[in-house]
């Protein structure tokens, strides 16, 4: 049975500061915080249900700091989002049932994708204002939010490829339209979570106070950093937590 001491909430407070630099400067930041709350040993399931919290949190800020720069996709988002609840629920469903150890490889597996991603794909800045192919996006972001109701953890990389490299936006649009469609279907997926009692409140929120400070820090000095070397820190950190993780 694992205790939460004061110990514990300033390693997960730092975890989210961490994960949340990441996350403005190169991605992935539930890649970070949902091993290290397994690690750290809350039960697979348990941590994947409590770093929802933080996740829907950091989305909801994210969204009304990009309408205040002027970006407004709210219908665009909502109605992509609705698409994901079906899979989303499904994927929250599945998630609850899953052995520990499945769900470690599960875990382990989208870790070494979100580094692949990392490290090899290249996101265009330019882009269109249209999304093309609705109907198409329609059924991907149905499979999405199977994978974010199942996992969330690097559930971003696959909502900007769909929306840039399948539907022709622009990065900027991509990114305001992503944080809305995780924010709407992560609600019902908590809801699966919490049904089943797999839902820390306090940890969660612990969490979303390490990512906010995370984000602002970023914002700020990511300009002045060489991303290479941002993208070396997150590969070491990631490669440590996915041995970590598959040893114990």
């Amino acid at each position: 049975m694992y205790t939460w001491r004061m110990s514990y909430y300033a390693m997960l407070l730092a975890a989210g500061v961490f994960a949340g630099f990441m996350n403005v400067t190169a991605g992935g930041g539930s890649l970070i915080t949902l091993p290290l709350l397994i690690i750290a040993g809350m039960p697979p399931v348990i941590a994947n249900g409590t770093n929802r919290i933080a996740v829907l949190i950091q989305n909801i800020v994210a969204s009304g700091n990009f309408r205040r720069h002027g970006r407004r996709d709210l219908k665009q988002g909502f109605l992509l989002g609705l698409a994901a609840i079906p899979g989303a629920l499904a994927g929250a469903l599945t998630a609850v049932n899953l052995s520990d150890s499945t769900f470690k490889w599960i875990l382990a597996g989208a870790i070494l994708l979100g580094l692949s991603v990392v490290f090899f794909h290249r996101q265009s800045k330019t882009g269109g204002s249209i999304l093309k192919r609705k109907w198409l996006q329609a059924v991907l972001f149905l499979f999405i939010g199977f994978y974010g109701g199942l996992i969330q953890a690097g559930t971003g990389y696959l909502i900007i490829f769909s929306l840039t490299i399948i539907g022709g936006l622009g990065l900027a649009k991509t990114n305001s339209i992503k944080v809305i469609v995780v924010a709407v279907y992560l609600v019902p997926s908590i809801f699966v979570f919490a049904m089943k009692g797999s839902i820390q409140i306090v940890p969660g929120l612990v969490l979303a106070a390490g990512n906010s400070i995370g984000g602002i820090l970023g914002s700020n000095f990511s300009q002045k950093m060489n991303p290479k070397w941002i993208k070396v820190i997150l590969a070491l950190a990631l490669t440590g937590m996915t041995v970590k993780l598959l040893v114990s």
